[in-house]
This record gives structure tokens, sequence and C-alpha cells, in this order.
């Protein structure tokens, strides 16, 4: 198994490398995307006319599909999570579980577990913590390839595959 992982902007471009996996053949097992909270509101409706998205109605996935331009609708294990440095981030995909119980290690942690090693954990929680989206593709290392290729194409930054086979 390998573990590619890429950093957004923001979330409506995410969301296009989500479809595009998707279209490719990658399973809702497979992907994973996490953000800051606050970032995550700036894309929702409820940012636009000033409202606050509800911790449990984010955890529930009823509003994430809107604060997060439909990524929630593509993607299973929709989480809302407080993590200590971060603070509130969300979070869908396969990810979303192996980040709760992670909470005091932070995302680093949950990364370190998919094989990611710690100070490129660290680098990618610091994207997170600037705002950035990240996507964590787990996958089988013959498909790494194309999940690396596609998070370039959709202008994903600092892609890397980690275990298995480098891309």
């Amino acid at each position: 198994m390998s573990t590619v992982i890429g950093v957004f902007s923001d979330i409506s471009t995410a969301e296009k490398a989500v479809k595009a996996l998707r279209d490719k053949g990658f399973k809702d097992n497979e992907i994973s995307i996490v953000a800051k909270d606050e970032k995550a509101r700036r894309g929702g409706t409820d940012m636009e006319t000033g409202g606050e998205f509800g911790t449990d109605s984010i955890a529930e996935g009823t509003t994430w599909g809107g604060a997060l331009g439909g990524v929630a609708g593509l993607l299973a294990g929709v989480g809302a999570l407080a993590i200590p440095g971060i603070g509130p981030i969300v979070a869908a995909g396969p990810l979303a579980g192996a980040l709760s119980g992670a909470v005091t290690g932070g995302v680093a942690g949950g990364l370190i577990d998919l094989g990611i090693p710690e100070d490129k954990g660290r680098q990618y929680e610091e994207n997170l913590k600037q705002g950035g989206v990240l996507a964590v593709i787990e996958t089988s290392d013959d498909k790494a390839n194309d999940a690396s290729s596609i998070l370039r194409q959709h202008g994903a930054k600092d892609v890397e595959t980690h275990g298995g086979k480098q891309s």
C-alpha cells in the first residue's frame, strides 16, 4: 500500500481532484480530505449569510456538503474534531476515523500511522494550520502514480508518495 498526500489552497480545487480520482476508479475508502473548520466555512453558503455552522451538523454531514462544496457528498466518514495546536478541523474519508483516535498526536500523529515520516507529517500539519486543504489517498502501489498525477493536475502542492513504490 502507498499513501499519496498533497496540499490544496482551497476546498473547491480539492473537490475537483476528488471527483477526478473517483472518475479514475478510486473508491471512497481510499480518499480523505482534511481542512480547518474556518477554512471550510469560507466556501459555504452559511458564511456568505454570516451564519455559523454548528459542530453537530458538521459531524452529521448535513451542512458539511455546503461548507466543502460537495466533498462530503462524495466521501463517507465525515467528522469534526478539535486538534490541539490547530483548532477545529473537518475531515472526510477514512482519515477522519484515524484522526479521532490521534487527537493528542495531532494531524502529524495520524499521518505517521499511515506511514508518513514524522517530519513530513509536521510539515503537512503546518500546511493545514496555514489554511491548506490536505488530500490523502491510501491506495495500492500500482495506483499511486495515478493518484499523484491527478492531485498535481488539479493544483496540489507538495505531492508526495510514502510507502510502497515512490512516484
